[in-house]
């Protein structure tokens, strides 16, 4: 499906595909979902699983939406920041840091991942504030 220049530049800067200003419900949903998703692939994978309903969803229903794209690119790539954060706070467990580093990661990503889902529901794009954008 080729999309004409202007709806290319409508879906880079923030429009809706469907056409309406402001997001639907259904895209608000699924935005807060690629948020909390998280939460549950860290639960269910024990602790390595995050990036899992992100990256899911922005391969499915991202195409569909900017919206539901953009917050599932961001929730994406604070998922991969943490993972590597908790990666390096576990290699910093034989000098001791690590033991405090971990729980730290660990409550922070649920926090700001929490935080993520209540701004998707509201129909903003939630920034964390700690992240490295290696998905675009």
């Amino acid at each position: 499906m080729d999309m004409d220049p202007q709806q290319r530049e409508d879906q880079q800067f923030g429009s809706f595909i469907t056409g309406s200003p402001t997001a639907t419900q259904d895209e608000k949903v699924m935005g807060m979902l690629s948020h909390l998703g998280a939460i549950a692939g860290l639960v269910v994978g024990a602790g390595f699983l995050g990036w899992a309903v992100p990256l899911f969803l922005m391969l499915t229903k991202g195409k569909e939406s900017s919206f539901v794209r953009g917050n599932a690119v961001e929730s994406l790539n604070f998922q991969i920041t943490t993972l590597i954060a908790m990666f390096v706070s576990g290699i910093l467990m034989c000098v001791g840091v690590g033991f405090i580093l971990v729980p730290i990661v660990a409550l922070a990503s649920l926090v700001f991942s929490v935080i993520g889902g209540i701004k998707a529901n509201e129909g903003q794009l939630y920034r964390y504030p700690v992240n490295l954008r290696l998905v675009k």
